[in-house]
């Protein structure tokens, strides 16, 4: 037994230092893309004049090149603390998570702002689909490319993840020591709301077996028809009994606030199977151990605050009162008065968006 343990442990020295190389290599020389990289400024918000920006790739450990955007700012030397970002699930490098990607690096980050695997710029197929594994390498793969620029301190490195994304966020938090702080924004647990519905409302057995039935089935008709079925974006137009909350993703998704050609939400959506792995997840289940620290922060109109409020509970081994902001320690629940679920993407009609209450957690926690 000791010898295997010896040899699995000179196996990871090996792969980390062959790992090293190699993203050095490819990372710092800025080797040549397989990926059509457009150099337009397609984003839904300004370009600001306080940083610079770049178009990068760069490839997670199964292999699939992403598409980012780093910005830097404007003048700075030395290095510097980074952040990652990425979400909303659905969304592309171009709307909400460039734009705090852009702000922060206003404030001093060294910052990128990157599309999952399967979607936007990015590469990997089929097209359309996510994974719980896949996109939580995504984010660690994020890390490893900004470990390995010269104008990065690799010990003062965070994430933000938004919607979705913010879940996926805690789940590479609890599995990579390497992210010392981390931002859900807005947060949907993915594998939760696949498996249970929304509130909870179908968390059977006999609605998860539907669902896998579903989802069985669609494989099949994709086989027979030789291309993925998409489920279809955000609902255009929205009927007039909809939830308060689908409208408001119409609002930032279809219209000129947030619209972008690239975005899944904004368009024809996922795959119809897409959902399938999400049925099965186990997620967000070690995030109880993550020792660095962490913030929360939703809307208090949100309809999706129950997941982090539940998420920071479990977390924090603690109750709070719901709906109010709370600390334990090096982890934050932020409720912020008068906000709903998409007025975290952009700030929606209010400056909502507590850029400086996040420059405050990153310069504490990534000194």
């Amino acid at each position: 037994m000791k010898q295997i343990i010896l040899s699995m442990a000179l196996l990871g020295l090996l792969l980390t230092a062959c790992t090293t190389r190699n993203f050095d290599q490819q990372n710092k020389e800025n080797m040549n893309t397989t990926l059509n990289l457009t150099q337009d400024w397609d984003k839904v918000f300004p370009l600001s004049d306080k940083v610079d920006h770049k178009k990068v790739t760069f490839k997670n450990r199964f292999g699939i090149e992403l598409a980012a955007d780093v910005y830097t700012p404007k003048g700075a030397q030395g290095k510097l603390p980074a952040i990652a970002v990425s979400g909303p699930f659905g969304a592309v490098k171009e709307q909400s998570s460039g734009l705090y990607a852009q702000a922060m690096a206003e404030r001093g980050f060294v910052t990128i702002a990157f599309d999952p695997s399967y979607t936007g710029e990015s590469g990997g197929e089929p097209r359309y689909v996510s994974s719980p594994d896949i996109n939580t390498e995504d984010f660690m793969a994020a890390v490893d490319f900004l470990s390995m620029q010269d104008n990065v301190d690799r010990e003062r490195i965070g994430i933000i993840g938004i919607c979705g994304w913010g879940g996926i966020a805690l789940n590479a938090a609890a599995i990579d020591p390497r992210i010392k702080a981390t931002v859900a924004s807005t947060m949907y647990n993915m594998a939760r709301v696949t498996q249970n519905g929304y509130f909870d409302g179908e968390d059977s057995r006999e609605a998860r077996t539907a669902a896998r039935k579903a989802m069985a089935q669609q494989r099949l008709t994709d086989l027979e028809k030789g291309s993925n079925e998409r489920a279809g974006g955000v609902i255009d137009p929205v009927p007039d009994d909809a939830p308060a909350f689908v409208k408001q993703y119409h609002a930032y998704y279809k219209t000129p606030r947030g619209y972008h050609a690239r975005s899944l939400n904004s368009n024809e959506g996922w795959t119809k199977a897409a959902a399938q792995p999400w049925l099965n997840a186990g997620f967000l289940k070690f995030i109880n151990e993550i020792d660095n620290a962490v913030m929360i922060m939703h809307g208090e109109q949100a309809h999706s605050r129950y997941f982090g409020e539940d998420a920071f509970d479990y977390m924090t081994g603690t109750t709070h009162q719901q709906g109010h902001s709370a600390q334990v320690g090096n982890k934050e629940l932020l409720i912020i008065p008068g906000a709903t679920h998409c007025d975290l993407y952009d700030g929606g009609q209010g400056n909502f968006i507590p850029f400086d209450k996040l420059n405050e957690f990153f310069k504490t926690h990534l000194k």
